[in-house]
């Protein structure tokens, strides 16, 4: 299981930050800016057993004051990614000889074959004779990517069969994990550059405060990636299939019978061989681009670029309306912008055969409008509703292209973008997306998102990479007169929801951009254009309203 080429379970669970989405420290580009803007957000600490710590400068505001800053260890390992990862994801007696934070650890639950939940305590030695020892429980996953490296991911979580233990304070982890990258071999030797990040709340009464106490411990937490080091440095052929206790002393944990055991491990088969089915997806998500079909005939030949761009006569905005209100100032609260377009990159007119991708010309169609609603069920269809701006649209002659992004919760929450154009041309790729079927329409939406304003854990949650997104969550689509609405479900998917879990919680003190495109498969189709982008600042989740959705509105196909 550890040797497949991509690798992703059932997705990333909710919640859990991805922070490995960003360039690697050490392994940068000197030519791209994107990476050149990433570094600035990580500040050489020190330098000690071979390693360097980074820690990020920024203060996170919605974070507790007991809460560590983000730090990363950064340090170079002689050994392959399969040897470090298999060593990592154990926590059985080996792990003393290289984790010198590990006291012990055990499995509370197997979620899938890339999943788990687990419990750990932790080995601080911190004025250990009046400060209690801290514990933790929290969700782990891993994946491997198509470049051969390894990602581990922590974050903290709660579980019945793994609540609090007498003697321990129990301690939150907000983000952490590992990403282990291969190097290029040195005299034959194989070399692994291993990042170790943690950023963690110790809880507790009153010490948790203490800055050096929380240096002490992450920093100890930190110095695995050295102990790995020296484990492997005198270690021949170190091949290590991992192991973790089952929890089974645990004074809070129920006991379980052996027929419920037998049941959970039918259930584990099961949830394994979902995972394996649903490993694919994330080619069809990424930018590998096995879908562009070149043809046979010349690439110098010049094609036709898709004319549906919105002309030189703007659309009168004023008879628009919407929750949301615009404002291009960023630092306006609960507002929403359109970015400008060359900041996207996308497909060029010779990427059928060099791959190259240019940045974004003209809209094809104008953000015109935006909602923000609440229920406490999900809203669909929301296009229907009288007044709104694809009803006002429509009226007029124009086409309109309708967004909903459906935030599930204890409320619902639905972000709908209205896109306009005064005609939609026959033939063109977004008329073949409008009329098409689903499948076409899952094959093709693509969205490129954006973080401009946010933390580092936020940036590399959300990522910039084009996503397919009929391919990573579940979409709905409804054909009215004169508009096509997009019911993107965002619950649908672990790998959405674990973000979103994360952006929803710190959402008003973000920038978020969001492009959508139809992804150009043929030669023909080239060069890529967006259909429209929109950038929302700081969102009030107090300012959500409930709608009044009209069954009796206009009728669909």
């Amino acid at each position: 299981m550890l040797l497949r080429r991509t690798t992703i379970g059932k997705g990333l669970p909710d919640s859990v930050h991805d922070w490995t989405k960003e360039p690697d420290i050490g392994l940068s580009n000197q030519n791209d800016t994107n990476q050149a803007n990433s570094r600035k957000n990580w500040r050489l600490l020190r330098c000690q057993n071979g390693l360097r710590i980074f820690e990020e400068p920024v203060e996170v505001e919605y974070l507790a004051r007991s809460c560590s800053r983000s730090m990363r260890a950064v340090g170079v390992v002689e050994a392959t990614c399969e040897a470090i990862f298999g060593l990592i994801m154990s926590m059985d007696v080996t792990r003393y000889e290289w984790d010198c934070s590990f006291q012990y650890g055990s499995l509370v639950q197997e979620v899938d074959g890339h999943t788990a939940i687990l419990y750990h305590r932790l080995q601080l030695n911190w004025c250990s004779m009046v400060v209690w020892p801290r514990d933790l429980c929290y969700v782990r996953y891993w994946r491997r990517n198509d470049d051969g490296s390894y990602v581990v991911l922590f974050r903290s979580t709660e579980h019945p069969n793994c609540g609090p233990q007498p003697g321990f304070a129990r301690a939150s982890i907000e983000s952490g994990g590992f990403k282990i990258t291969p190097l290029k071999p040195v005299n034959g030797r194989p070399r692994t550059q291993v990042q170790h990040l943690m950023q963690i709340d110790l809880k507790g009464w009153g010490v948790n405060y203490v800055t050096s106490f929380q240096y002490h411990s992450v920093l100890q937490m930190l110095n695995c990636v050295a102990g790995l080091r020296e484990y492997f440095s005198q270690n021949d052929d170190v091949h290590t299939i991992p192991r973790i206790p089952v929890m089974n002393t645990m004074a809070s944990v129920p006991t379980v019978r052996k027929d419920q055991k037998h049941q959970k491990a039918d259930s584990k088969t099961k949830q394994a061989d979902s995972a394996n089915e649903n490993s694919d997806m994330i080619d069809d998500e990424s930018e590998d681009d096995d879908d562009f079909q070149a043809p046979e005939s010349s690439l110098e030949e010049d094609g036709n670029v898709d004319s549906d761009a919105k002309g030189s006569d703007p659309i009168d905005l004023s008879c628009f309306s919407g929750i949301i209100r615009q404002d291009a100032n960023e630092k306006s609260r609960n507002s929403w912008s359109v970015p400008d377009s060359n900041i996207f990159k996308v497909r060029s007119k010779n990427f059928s055969h060099d791959k190259s991708k240019v940045s974004a010309g003209k809209y094809l169609m104008e953000l015109v409008a935006a909602d923000w609603f609440k229920d406490t069920k999900r809203m669909d269809h929301v296009a229907k509703r009288k007044g709104c701006a694809a009803q006002v649209a429509a009226e007029k002659g124009m086409f309109s292209f309708v967004v909903n992004i459906q935030i599930p919760g204890s409320t619902h929450h639905s972000l709908i973008l209205y896109f306009v154009t005064k005609s939609l041309k026959k033939g063109s790729l977004l008329q073949r997306f409008a009329d098409g079927d689903d499948d076409f329409r899952n094959s093709r939406l693509k969205l490129i998102p954006s973080v401009p304003k946010g933390s580092w854990i936020v940036r590399q949650s959300v990522g910039s990479t084009p996503c397919l997104l009929g391919k990573a969550v579940d979409c709905s689509y409804i054909r009215g007169p004169e508009y096509i609405e997009v019911d993107v479900d965002i619950g649908s998917s672990a790998v959405a929801n674990g973000v979103l879990g994360l952006v929803f919680g710190v959402v008003t003190s973000l920038v978020v951009d969001m492009a959508f495109l139809i992804q150009a498969n043929t030669y023909d189709e080239l060069p890529e254009q967006l259909i429209g982008a929109a950038r929302f600042s700081h969102i009030e989740p107090s300012a959500a309203v409930v709608p009044v959705l009209d069954d009796t509105s206009s009728a669909v196909e």
